[in-house]
């Protein structure tokens, strides 16, 4: 006997199915023209609808073999029309009569005759079933069918016989005509399998079949784990198609979905068969939800690529329908929240698309009253909203706490820890009462109440830590520490990670994503700059300095010249190679300012060289520079809702008649485009702006989406160090980790602002009485119990304010952040974060920070070249998040101070060593000198630093508006970023005071 031969492998499968419920069916009862078999289908219905049955015959005039013959007909004709799943679901009605073809479990109530019913379907397994008319001698290697009807095919492959799952691929491929009635309307998987590996696809279109992997993964990687029992597939036959797991995924995961072309309008069926990692996460969700009951929370850190609007929705429908053993259900709404103000249109799409029973998903695509509404409507089960939505909700719900809730959160990150999720606990928590804090806070004249104020604080931090009614499901593939801390589980070693894991990794190394680290070029910028006037050479700080020249550098004309020749050349000689000559890309800019240039800097590169390539560009508002007005729509000469559609559409091109071409190949963008958007056609990616941690990794996975013809990215970064972006992916990779943080740090931060001797305890306590209370007089009197604080508060030093404000901030993010996670009992620590958030908001702001001495300095060399091309390919390895401790931005230290001079020296050996002659660009600018304004000048003989600050700012201003055409740049970002404003304002009226005071020219 040939052991080793695949007829083993078969028998092997078979042979388990066997021993676990499955019946052997007979090859030769399979009817090839009908695509069933009808044996095993009539044998299901005389077992479970004996009475139906005879009716039906009786309605056929008693003729029972006319009656089968014309419900066989009729089961054909469904099927054609309806689709395999949706005739198993909802059966067959024949002459009247209603004819099950399949026996669910339903959600609830599993009476002893239902359980009898569903004990008698029919699974059965055939081997080498003969499936051809024409050609006879064709045969699968396993065929899977329900109750006669033919479900799922496999082919295996042995590796004792030199054949893998390749094989059994091309076989699908090559082997099998889709137009068989068995492949084009009946059976909804095709599996290739053999020892390690396992592939599946929903549709054979001959050489264009796609096989996705069906696979558990391997520490983090693709594949399977070793199995010692037998084989690494072993999972499909003993998990996947055991009886009971087999009929829920028919039952509730497999979908179909009608597909409209946009062009052609014509409709399509489609099947969407769960992934392995999608179905099993759903699954164990729902299987602690069954031993542990509700009030947990669960991470589920699932990569781009992974198809994680398909399970939020497989979940959100599961929980929608889960009882428990009393029979109740489980969940009174589940609510799928969105971060996204605009809601993601995908998400909503697919979890209605998955609805099985009408008018049970709601979509809230308006009004807080939209959503109040279906909160409390009958029959709505599943919500799909925004967070942002809910606090405008808490006094229009009422009662709402008594029920249970699962929370589905796409996209969870920090925002979970604000005021918007404290809202939704008040809204949805055990107790009504939870909401009435947040009321108070929002209505400032509210009557007042007669609760005791202590009671409502121990209610406010019932409502912002956990809920026993309340559970938490967060779905990200980029998971920060503090989402790990809300979310994660805690493992052997007492570190949070997420519950179930599909890794960056495994969806690179199952080609779901594309890895954009793999061909990733740098460039490095090298330029001098000299004084502008050689007698002047003001006192500086260094570092603020250095930071302001390298941003009048990037703003120089010559640098976007050389820039936008880089791209444009690039993209023209490799891009427009790429994806069938489809490919597209993207330039990253660091500010909207930066955007336009660049846009402009492109265009005029493009037209002087006379080429067919095109860019667009995308920013929000509206950007003034050589005295005009810039806005998006300006620019493209279309609008901003139309810009995703147009970058991929095409035209007629002229040169060839009948054939098409891309209309666009470029776009420029700042701050938008950068996440969340997913073009497959996106394969080059230009980074003019320093990437730090999330954010590199949020950038340049636009590049990962997959397409047809797609084989690699390409990286052009003009800003960025390898090592750099390297550890920015690494905690993302694989598996993402954190240690708790320690309760006690928000002790530590309450006695640093209390230490302070700013807030008096009795002060908090009035406050809190009134804001909770409410009243005509609030107001008035929150003001004056903060006035005492704010006060003491300028009477300290500099850098004890600083400190003091730093302090505070920290201890209001922790709290907000640890209330969440730890149930703090600590009426004190709840009334301390309210006063102090409203401190915080009268609380005089001293900013410092960079300089902006372009005016000063004059661009003398300036040349970009390669560095170098790098693999960044990450290994395999899990990697810690640091633990969060809330710290603030702390007090800052006097700069270190040097003459412009040295700074300018010392920038050119750090960025000239590689300057030629050639290099030597001329530049001259004018300005006036705040110093010469007798104005000005008295301010600084007359007051302190402190105070001639104080003045200072008006006059700046208005000397800014007067050089505006001098200097656009910073003119354009001294208006739009008031932060930014602030710090150079703060650094130049120190240089400006001590040289008019020392009577030195500045």
């Amino acid at each position: 006997m040939a052991v080793h031969k695949e007829i083993r492998f078969e028998e092997a499968i078979e042979a388990h199915l066997l021993a676990n419920g499955w019946i052997k069916a007979n090859p030769a009862d399979y009817s090839v023209a009908l695509g069933l078999d009808p044996v095993q289908l009539f044998g299901f219905i005389n077992a479970t609808q004996a009475k139906e049955w005879s009716r039906l015959v009786e309605r056929r005039g008693g003729d029972a073999a006319q009656a089968r013959q014309k419900f066989l007909e009729r089961v054909v004709a469904e099927l054609h029309s309806r689709g395999m799943i949706d005739v198993l679901r909802r059966g067959v009605m024949d002459t009247g009569v209603q004819i099950q073809l399949a026996i669910f479990r339903p959600a609830h109530g599993l009476t002893a005759e239902i359980q009898r019913l569903y004990a008698q379907n029919r699974l059965t397994v055939t081997r080498q079933l003969h499936f051809s008319e024409a050609n006879p001698d064709l045969s699968l290697d396993t065929v899977l069918s329900l109750n006669g009807l033919p479900i799922c095919t496999a082919e295996l492959k042995n590796h004792f016989t030199n054949q893998t799952v390749e094989h059994a691929m091309r076989q699908y491929r090559q082997d099998r005509d889709p137009r068989e009635l068995i492949f084009s309307d009946r059976t909804i998987a095709h599996f290739a399998v053999d020892q390690d590996v396992v592939y599946m696809t929903t549709r054979l279109e001959g050489e264009s079949t796609e096989f996705v992997p069906f696979n558990q993964g391997h520490a983090g990687g693709k594949g399977n784990p070793p199995n010692p029992l037998g084989y690494r597939t072993g999972y499909l036959w003993e998990e996947t198609w055991q009886r009971d797991n087999w009929l829920e995924l028919l039952s509730r995961f497999v979908q179909t979905v009608e597909v409209i072309d946009k062009k052609t309008k014509h409709r399509d069926r489609h099947m969407i068969h769960p992934r392995y990692h999608q179905w099993n996460a759903v699954r164990k969700l729902v299987s602690h939800v069954d031993a542990n009951g509700v009030g947990h929370r669960y991470l589920i850190q699932h990569s781009a690529g992974s198809g994680k609007s398909n399970t939020i929705a497989w979940a959100a429908h599961r929980f929608a329908t889960m009882h428990d053993a009393n029979d109740q259900k489980r969940f009174d709404r589940v609510i799928v929240i969105s971060d996204r103000v605009n809601l993601d249109q995908q998400l909503q799409d697919t979890v209605h698309q998955f609805e099985q029973v009408v008018g049970a998903v709601r979509k809230i695509e308006h009004s807080s009253d939209e959503l109040a509404h279906a909160l409390t409507e009958p029959g709505v089960q599943i919500i799909v909203t925004t967070l942002q939505k809910f606090p405008f909700v808490i006094d229009k719900v009422a009662g709402l706490g008594k029920g249970r809730y699962a929370i589905l959160i796409d996209e969870a990150h920090s925002s979970q820890t604000g005021e918007s999720a404290k809202a939704l606990k008040a809204v949805l928590g055990a107790g009504s009462e939870e909401a009435a804090l947040l009321q108070a806070e929002q209505d400032d004249a509210k009557e007042e109440a007669e609760a005791d104020p202590d009671e409502e604080i121990i209610r406010a931090i019932a409502a912002r830590g956990v809920q026993p009614n309340l559970t938490y499901v967060a779905f990200t593939a980029t998971p920060k520490q503090r989402t790990l801390e809300l979310f994660g589980t805690k493992n052997a070693d007492g570190k949070l990670e997420a519950f179930d894991l599909y890794s960056m990794r495994q969806a690179i190394e199952e080609g779901f994503i594309l890895d954009p680290l793999t061909n990733y070029v740098t460039y490095k910028t090298y330029w001098k700059v000299a004084k502008r006037i050689a007698e002047q050479d003001p006192i500086v700080d260094r570092a603020r300095a250095a930071a302001s020249i390298a941003k009048y550098v990037s703003l120089h004309p010559a640098n976007f010249a050389q820039r936008a020749e880089l791209i444009v050349e690039q993209v023209r000689r490799e891009t427009l190679t790429k994806i069938g000559g489809r490919a597209k890309a993207m330039v990253v800019t660091r500010s909207r300012l930066h955007a336009v240039r660049m846009k402009q800097a492109i265009d005029r590169y493009i037209s002087e060289k006379g080429y067919d390539v095109r860019a667009l560009v995308a920013f929000s508002g509206t950007v003034e520079t050589d005295g005009l007005k810039y806005t998006e729509a300006g620019m493209n000469g279309f609008g901003i809702k139309q810009l995703p559609a147009e970058f991929v559409s095409q035209e007629p091109d002229p040169r060839r008649p009948g054939q098409l071409r891309e209309k666009f190949h470029i776009l420029v963008v700042a701050e938008k485009y950068q996440t969340g958007y997913d073009e497959p056609l996106l394969h080059t990616m230009f980074v003019d702006k320093k990437l730090d941690g999330l954010r590199a990794v949020q950038t340049l996975s636009r590049l990962n989406r997959p397409a047809p013809g797609k084989v690699d990215t390409f990286v052009l970064d003009f800003a960025n160090e390898p090592d750099d972006i390297q550890e920015a992916y690494k905690p993302y990779y694989d598996v993402t980790l954190t240690q708790p943080t320690d309760p006690n740090v928000l002790y530590n931060r309450n006695d640093d602002v209390m230490d302070a001797g700013v807030i008096d305890r009795a002060d908090v306590d009035e406050f809190v009485r009134v804001l909770t209370k409410g009243g005509a007089n609030a107001h008035p009197k929150l003001v004056g119990l903060t006035e005492r604080a704010r006060e003491r508060f300028k009477a300290l030093s500099k850098d004890d304010r600083d400190e003091f404000r730093s302090a505070l901030q920290a201890y209001c993010r922790l709290y907000t952040f640890l209330g969440q996670i730890v149930p703090f009992a600590d009426k004190d620590l709840e009334k301390l974060y309210l006063y102090g958030k409203f401190l915080l908001t009268r609380l005089e702001r001293e900013a410092a920070g960079a300089l902006d001495l372009g005016k000063d300095v004059v661009l003398t060399h300036l040349r970009t070249e390669l560095k170098g091309t790098h693999d960044l390919s990450l290994q395999k390895g899990q990697v810690e998040l640091p633990g969060f401790r809330g710290e603030g931005r702390g007090k800052e230290h006097e700069p270190t101070r040097s003459p412009l001079s040295e700074i300018i020296q010392l920038l050119n050996e750090r960025f000239g060593t590689a300057l030629t002659s050639t290099d030597e660009l001329y530049f001259q600018q004018i300005i006036e000198s705040m110093a010469a304004d007798e104005n000005v000048a008295e301010l600084a003989r007359v007051n302190t630093l402190e105070n001639f600050r104080i003045g200072f700012d008006s006059s700046f201003e208005a000397k800014v508006i007067d050089r505006r055409e001098a200097n656009e740049a910073i003119f354009e970002r001294l208006m739009d970023n008031q932060e930014f404003a602030d710090v150079v304002k703060r650094a130049l009226a120190q240089i400006v005071y001590e040289r008019v005071r020392d009577q030195k020219p500045v």
